[in-house]
């Protein structure tokens, strides 16, 4: 039986009807049609009244011990300038449907903030008086961060704001909160553009305004104006300094303090539980369709309960699919007897990730060509390690890894030259296997540091308190007819985090099995787990 319409029904919907925007509504407000939302003032007057009070109890965030440091070398490149580096704004995946929010990784550095607190948030660092007690105490800048003032149940945007009404999106942290957790002075984002556009001290004069400016084009938009306003816009000029800074605040990032190293510590341990659970669904998943899937989702749930979320897409790559080294569809079947490459870390909730590479035989046990393939990418990969101590660079790493995979190949009766042809950079026959690079910084993101100078990366030397990887491979693609028809479709690559101490590289992730007999065990070992163990 059909639902009954009465005549008040209908009333209402022509009251409804007449309220509603007319032909000429904005198409950023069409969103908005798919719901009725209630707009009378009785709704908003009944909302704002009879709710508990609820005050967050906020303390100060571990990171907020080790931010002033980065903040004061940060203010001490750049004496007598602000400084403006936004969160950034949610990225639209699809409509109205937004990713997952993730601040920009200089803003999350600086503020010491991860997860998605901080949507549209903006840190600026303002010079301070030349003439003030801060500047004759050697301080350059006062931070200042600005954020949206929570929208609790006292506010009326707590139910009218789909972006920051708490009754939407649950208890954010507001000006105070911001404050208690970071340290950092907090003002409403309302007053960013006057911030801005103020002088120092009282003094005359425009102060130069430097931008992250890539991270949110509304907060670029109003650095450029308050340039303009100051007279002092110079598109080329601007562009290449605001470069800089976003230079400066990636090399920054190269050498990791006390708390980064723990976090990064932490994101290796949740990684290697991602792996346990992976391996535990492994022999349910042999065979299935998309089985890849399979496994990548049991990595990727662990990677939700331990930490943030995955620190990069995760790569479940079996068989023919393994060589392709950025496979992140993960469609096919894992069949038994071949190679299965996962590429996973877990990104935890400071945002620091881990990235980390195993290779298994999916049956559980190497076959006598797997083993030797898989041999040769551990030897490589301990030869770049024994090549990176304090004072070496990664080209050091990568030439070591390099010398190792030339000679197994030349062995294997491969190349169509000698070692040291090969090795030459006129030569490089064997990089036609393994491309791409074998080592990178490794922090908040899993590239870390990119924006540095190549003198500052590659050619740099290893200093205490670098992370990094090391992951060289070797890549047999299934349509490659120079080798023999047992090595196409097998791709193996080995990848683990390294800390350089003062005496030498460390393996964060020597508690993830990867010698063969190791793996094999582990292998074993999970199969007679539970697959949520």
């Amino acid at each position: 039986m059909g639902e009954v319409v009465t005549d008040k029904d209908r009333e209402y919907e022509a009251e409804e009807r007449a309220s509603a925007p007319g032909p000429d509504q904005a198409m950023s407000d069409r969103v908005n049609n798919r719901s009725l939302r209630p707009r009378s003032e009785a709704f908003k007057e009944f909302m704002r009244s009879g709710w508990a009070g609820d005050e967050p109890d906020i303390e100060p965030l571990e990171s907020s011990k080790f931010t002033p440091a980065r903040l004061k070398a940060l203010g001490a490149a750049f004496p007598g300038e602000r400084l403006v580096i936004p969160a950034g704004q949610p990225k639209v995946r699809n409509n109205d449907c937004d990713y997952m929010f993730r601040p920009d990784t200089a803003f999350a550095y600086y503020t010491g903030l991860g997860v998605d607190y901080e949507a549209g948030a903006v840190l600026v660092l303002n010079p301070v008086d030349p003439d003030s007690p801060e500047a004759k105490a050697g301080e350059t800048h006062v931070p200042e961060l600005f954020v949206a003032p929570r929208a609790d149940n006292s506010t009326t945007d707590f139910f009218m704001n789909a972006h920051y009404g708490e009754y939407w999106v649950g208890p954010r942290a507001g000006l105070k909160e911001m404050a208690a957790m970071t340290g950092i002075e907090t003002h409403d984002i309302a007053q960013l553009a006057d911030a801005l556009s103020k002088d120092v001290g009282g003094e005359a004069g425009a102060v130069r305004v430097r931008v992250m400016r890539g991270t949110d084009p509304q907060v670029t938009a109003l650095v450029e104006s308050v340039r303009e306003a100051n007279g002092a816009a110079d598109p080329d000029r601007d562009a290449a300094a605001d470069d800089k800074l976003y230079e400066f605040t990636s090399e920054a990032r190269m050498v990791k303090d006390a708390y980064e190293i723990g976090e990064m510590r932490k994101a290796v341990a949740a990684t290697k539980a991602g792996f346990d659970r992976l391996l535990s669904s492994l022999p349910k998943a042999l065979d299935k369709p998309r089985s890849e899937r399979i496994l990548e989702g049991a990595f990727n749930a662990v990677s939700r309960e331990l930490g943030n979320t995955v620190g990069y897409d995760s790569i479940v790559a079996s068989g023919p699919h393994a060589p392709i080294l950025h496979w992140m569809r993960n469609t096919g079947v894992v069949r038994s007897g071949d190679m299965l490459l996962v590429d996973a870390g877990v990104e935890v909730d400071s945002l620091y990730t881990a990235d980390i590479t195993r290779t298994f035989p999916t049956n559980g046990r190497f076959t006598d060509l797997q083993k030797r393939l898989y041999q040769a990418v551990l030897d490589s990969q301990q030869a770049g390690f024994e090549a990176a101590k304090p004072g070496a660079t990664y080209s050091d790493i990568h030439h070591a890894c390099m010398r190792v995979i030339a000679e197994r190949l030349h062995e294997w009766g491969l190349l169509p030259v000698d070692v040291e042809e090969s090795l030459s950079p006129e030569g490089q026959q064997h990089r036609r296997w393994l491309a791409c690079g074998v080592a990178h910084h490794l922090g908040l993101d899993v590239h870390d540091c990119a924006q540095a100078r190549f003198e500052s990366y590659q050619g740099a030397p290893i200093r205490p308190g670098m992370i990094f990887t090391i992951e060289p491979g070797l890549y047999f693609r299934e349509d490659d007819l120079l080798i023999p028809p047992e090595y196409r479709g097998i791709g193996i690559r080995i990848e683990d985090d390294v800390l350089m101490t003062e005496d030498g590289p460390e393996w964060i992730s020597a508690g993830i099995p990867k010698q063969i007999d190791d793996v094999e065990e582990w292998m074993r070992s999970r199969e007679a787990a539970s697959p949520v163990d």
